[in-house]
């Protein structure tokens, strides 16, 4: 079946029983990278959802939705130089 076949029977169709607005198939792909990246996923399996040819195909999509302060990273960080016994 050819694409623009699938669009019109099956996508389309889906998308108005949905009561959800006419979008491209195309933005699916970027609704889901961008759902990864909120979820704090990671950039390598990120990758591989879309089929980017590397990780930093992907970085130079989607690097504006990355969080700029990564709190639990810091968090685990303090604790694994300084202990459990880090102050909160």
């Amino acid at each position: 079946m050819c694409q623009s076949n699938m669009l019109r029977r099956h996508f389309f169709p889906a998308l108005k029983r949905a009561g959800i607005k006419r979008v491209r198939f195309h933005d699916l792909r970027h609704t889901f990278a961008s759902l990864l990246i909120e979820q704090g996923e990671n950039i390598k399996y990120i990758q591989t959802q879309p089929g980017h040819s590397s990780p930093t195909m992907t970085l130079s999509v989607y690097a504006h939705l990355m969080k700029p302060v990564n709190q639990a990273a810091a968090i685990k960080l303090e604790k694994t130089i300084f202990g459990e016994m880090v102050a909160k």
